[in-house]
């Protein structure tokens, strides 16, 4: 068998976060998803996801002008090969960004397609003992308000969630979720990269008694990994990194300087589920958790809900909390009383709605 076709639909999803929706670029902030549907010459259908957030355009041309034609005709089940190859191929463009991310969204398609043919889905292709069901937390948008903050993050509660993450980095609005959900839930910060190394550590002086989870990416560059280990060992707040991490090497080094205590890989971002599963393998038989970087609600979110639901320990699904009427994935996306269900049918378990599709299609 071969590849067929691989397409692009990039969409822009309607969200509600109950406040104000944040600016980015001089634009109120969107739900991007870019949504990648590979094709076989026997009619098989995988699906995939690269990294959106206003960076789709720039992957999309280089699936459209590069992926897609160095994939075409190309045997679906030698996954690695390919992927090898066209990385290759393209590392003259960019070891990280738009190129990765395009490959990234072909990579998972192509797993889905590999479960499919033998019947499993991802989780259990992975796995024999792959979980049912797995925890979230709730992951909420920045709002810069601390009233805002307190009454999403008890909403979230009341949803079922046992652990709530906050894009904050006023002391004010983190101490207003800790006030709004009491001590005995996980409160997690990213801050995406605020502060020099010695204004970390005075952050996280002040934020100790609010007895957080993780803090998450307080150093700023991301690739300060020694910056970023001082204040693992100094800040007395476990560290949480690698959304921006780019690539293996930059993930085994931050395992190497001993820079973080949750590792965050992200799907759409370093190369799919065969990259997470490198990434993955660094990490075990040390004291270094899993913590997915997942704030999509497409095959990015599924694929990492499978590979999370594959592994022996407990992990959280991050999970964007927001009210999302419309998503072509449909109830697949969605989470019960703060748990995610795993399908149970082959590869990633998806009905694609087409019609929804078309109608959230940027053009």
């Amino acid at each position: 068998m071969a590849i067929r076709s691989v397409k692009a639909y990039p969409l822009s999803l309607p969200f509600d976060i109950g406040g104000p929706k944040p600016i980015f670029a001089g634009k109120t902030r969107e739900m991007e998803m870019l949504l990648i549907r590979v094709e076989t010459d026997d009619g098989l259908i995988g699906w995939g996801e690269s990294f959106g957030f206003s960076i789709w355009p720039a992957s999309l041309e280089v699936i459209e002008r590069l992926v897609s034609p160095l994939a075409i005709g190309r045997d679906e089940s030698k996954i690695d090969e390919l992927m090898l190859e066209i990385s290759r191929k393209l590392h003259p463009l960019g070891r990280a960004g738009a190129v990765i991310f395009a490959i990234s969204g072909l990579d998972t398609a192509l797993w889905d397609i590999q479960a499919q043919k033998q019947n499993k889905s991802l989780a259990t292709l992975l796995s024999a003992e792959s979980k049912a069901k797995i925890p979230a937390y709730a992951s909420l948008i920045r709002y810069n308000n601390p009233d805002l903050v307190a009454k999403n993050t008890a909403a979230a509660v009341r949803q079922g969630f046992k652990a709530i993450k906050l894009h904050e980095t006023g002391f004010d609005e983190i101490k207003a979720a800790r006030d709004a959900i009491g001590p005995d839930i996980h409160l997690m910060v990213d801050t995406n990269c605020p502060w020099s190394p010695e204004q970390a550590l005075q952050m996280c002086e002040k934020l100790e008694p609010l007895n957080l989870f993780w803090i998450e990416e307080p150093v700023w560059p991301p690739e300060d990994h020694e910056g970023l280990a001082l204040v693992k060992r100094k800040g007395n707040i476990p560290i949480a990194a690698g959304e921006n991490a780019l690539g293996y090497s930059d993930f085994n080094d931050l395992i190497t300087k001993q820079s973080v205590d949750y590792l965050q890989p992200s799907v759409t971002k370093i190369g799919g589920v065969s990259e997470m599963l490198r990434v993955m393998g660094l990490i075990k038989n040390t004291s270094i958790r899993l913590a997915p970087h997942s704030p999509y609600m497409g095959p990015g979110l599924i694929a990492t809900a499978h590979l999370i639901a594959a592994q022996k320990e407990e992990i959280y699904l991050e999970y964007t909390f927001c009210q999302m009427d419309l998503n072509p994935l449909g109830e697949s996306v969605l989470t019960q009383d703060g748990f995610f269900n795993i399908s149970n049918q082959p590869g990633l378990g998806l009905k694609v709605d087409m019609d929804i599709v078309q109608q959230l299609l940027v053009s």
